[in-house]
Formats: C-alpha cells, structure tokens, sequence
C-alpha cells in the first residue's frame, strides 16, 4: 500500500502575522537552521511517503527557495517527488476566484491534482505542529482498524483561551470518535486536541472533496467530521511525544525558548533514532567566537561572527553581534547584524535586521519585541 502527502503550507498564517507578512507558516524559521515546513516534509520522508504536495495560498516565494528541487529531503525523483500546487490551478477551481481559508477550500482548489494521485492513502498535515511523529504506525493503524479518517492527537490539559483555539475529540474505549468539539468556549479541563494531521484513503479523500463542491461546504471539521462522525469510522490515534502547536507569537517565542532550557524536547525533536528532521543545507563556514565573547545556553547557527554576549538565545545563520554587545532571550534570524554596546532582551529580529551602536531594545516573554525583515534601527 503506497502512501501520499498533503501539506498545507499557509492555513493558519493569521496566527503570527508579524512573521508571515512575507512568507508562508510553513516557510517561518525556527530553532536556530530550520524551516516549520521541515517537521511535516521529514515525518513523511521518514515514513517512507515520496510523492508529497505542498498546496501554497500567496507569499509562497520564500518557500520556494528552501524547497528548491526536494534534494535535501531525498526528494528530487522522476516519479513522486515534491510538488508546490499554486492556488487555483484549473479554470473552475473556484467560481468566485478567491482566496481559501480553510484545509476543505485549499483542497477543492486543487481538486485536479488530488484526482490524478497514484496511491491508496494521503497523509495531510499542516505545517503549525512541531512534532516527530511516526506515521507508518499511524497509517497501519488506520489500515488495521479500517478506518475512514484516522486523526493524530495528544491529551493534554487546557485552561479556557486554550480550548478556544483548538478541536477536541471525545472517543470510545477502542478508539473511535464519538464526537468533535471544534473551538469550544466553555471548556476547561483536559481532552485530546487534534494535531492537525490526518490518513485516510484517497478515493475516500476525493469523495470528500467532490462532496464539498456540490454541496458548497467549507469546513473539514464542521461540515464534514461533525455531520458525519455517527455515520462514517471516525478514529484518533494517540501521540505521546512532544509537540508545539504556534497558535500566537508568544507560542512561537516560547517553543523556540523550549529547545533551549529542555533536553528532553531537544530529544524528542532531533534525537529520536531513524527519524532526524532534515532541512535545507547551506555550507556556511564555522561560526567565529572571538576571545572576548561569552557565550551561555545558546543555540548557534553555523556562518555566526560573535563578539559580544550571548545567553539563552537562538542565533540563526550568517548573525553578526558587536563588540560589547549583550544578548539575552533573542531569537535573531539569519543575517542579523548587531553593532557595538548594544543591548537585547526578548526580541525577536526578522532576516537582514540591522541594529546600530548602542540601542537598548526589551520586550517581555509574553510579548516579544518584533523587528520587522529588513529594518533598520
């Protein structure tokens, strides 16, 4: 049984608009070389899944270029590969030509392509959790327990502003969903969340999309898991390993501040046996640590210049910081420059951020202050 995936790279951008202004969610950086697109792309390739789709919305530029052919994921194949779906690629995918905003609308826009995939089942994730998660045992799962749609969750307690932002599923004692709490906001306490990624098999993918279109329905969860769920095997396939879901800004600076302070999540993430989470690679040289440099729970890139000090930050590649410079729970993107004396606390810089001599910026960790790609302070 051969096995295809279906990435969805700009769904949740709203999440953290101040760093998809001008990229996708999928193409945001993260934990000092990587992309959020490379956890979904790695969970396929090391379970063996070749043939992936990536469906794009707009900003879709910078994705491209850290996808380039797919050769770092073993991916620049004759058959399979990957292949980045633009919006709308049919005349008739979209009768009012607009822009989707949900996983059922991205689907029907490629309608198309879905139709003309070869294999028997489809992964679709979305490209907002951070997760190492074996998905060969999740689609034998679904295989074994013949399953319409097998969906990956994780229990987890939640306060009420938790609960708002996320799907919950109740299931029976052999796993079978019973029913689907989408965005409830009444409920406290703890309940398996969807992660977000999901089997099922490609005609039964196709029936849903084809449903959708006569039917006009715009939501996965809402017009087809909700009114189907009594009807059709519904199943939840329990994940017990880390996981970030990036629902805010803040969510984002503290999963980044996680890799830092936790070498259990480190683990989970990037030491799990047979299952490393690849990226683009850039041969940059060895970062440069001048003798005056302090350095102090960090995460540095290669192609760094420091001079100043570092501590509990995540510095990205090609970063300079100044002489005399300090700083502290950062996360600076690549080719940052800092100059001389400068100070920073909880700031987030985009790429290309020049920061001159002797500025003083702070945020908090609950509101990181945000330094927009290319800006110049």
């Amino acid at each position: 049984m051969s096995t295809a995936g279906i990435i969805f790279s700009n769904i949740h951008d709203n999440n953290i608009p101040e760093l998809t202004r001008n990229r996708t969610m999928a193409s945001v950086p993260f934990g000092c070389r990587y992309r959020l697109i490379d956890f979904a792309l790695s969970n396929m390739v090391n379970s063996n899944i070749s043939n992936i789709s990536v469906i794009t919305h707009y900003n879709y530029q910078s994705l491209m270029d850290h996808l380039g052919s797919g050769k770092d994921w073993d991916l620049a194949r004759r058959a399979g590969g990957i292949k980045i779906l633009p919006p709308f690629i049919t005349a008739y995918a979209n009768h009012e030509n607009s822009l989707y905003s949900t996983r059922l609308e991205a689907l029907k826009s490629v309608n198309h392509s879905i139709s003309k995939i070869p294999d028997d089942y489809v992964v679709l994730s979305d490209c907002d959790v951070i997760c190492n998660i074996d998905l060969n045992d999740m689609i034998k799962n679904h295989i074994e327990n013949d399953a319409d749609i097998t969906i990956a969750v994780k229990k987890v307690k939640l306060t009420k502003e938790q609960a708002k932002m996320n799907v919950l599923f109740d299931s029976d004692d052999n796993g079978r969903i019973v029913d689907v709490k989408a965005y409830p906001t009444n409920f406290v306490g703890e309940a398996d969340i969807n992660l977000n990624i999901m089997v099922m098999s490609r005609h039964y993918l196709q029936e849903i999309v084809l449903d959708a279109i006569a039917h006009n329905y715009n939501s996965l969860t809402k017009d087809i898991m909700l009114k189907n769920v009594n009807r059709k095997n519904y199943r939840i396939y329990r994940y017990d390993g880390y996981f970030a879901c990036i629902t805010s800004s803040e969510d984002y600076y503290k999963s980044n501040m996680e890799l830092i302070n936790n070498k259990t999540v480190r683990q989970q993430l990037f030491g799990v046996r047979n299952r490393p989470i690849y990226t683009k690679v850039r041969n940059s040289a060895p970062t440069y640590y001048s003798p005056d440099a302090k350095i102090k729970n960090s995460l540095i890139a290669d192609g760094c210049e420091i001079y100043g000090e570092v501590e509990n930050s995540i510095i990205f590649r090609g970063t300079k910081i100044g002489k005399g410079t300090v700083v502290k729970n950062c996360i600076l993107f690549q080719d940052t420059f800092t100059g001389e004396n400068v100070k920073l606390n909880c700031v987030i810089a985009d790429k290309n951020v020049v920061i001159r001599d002797n500025k003083n910026l702070s945020g908090d960790e609950t509101l990181p202050f945000y330094l927009a790609k290319g800006k110049m302070i």
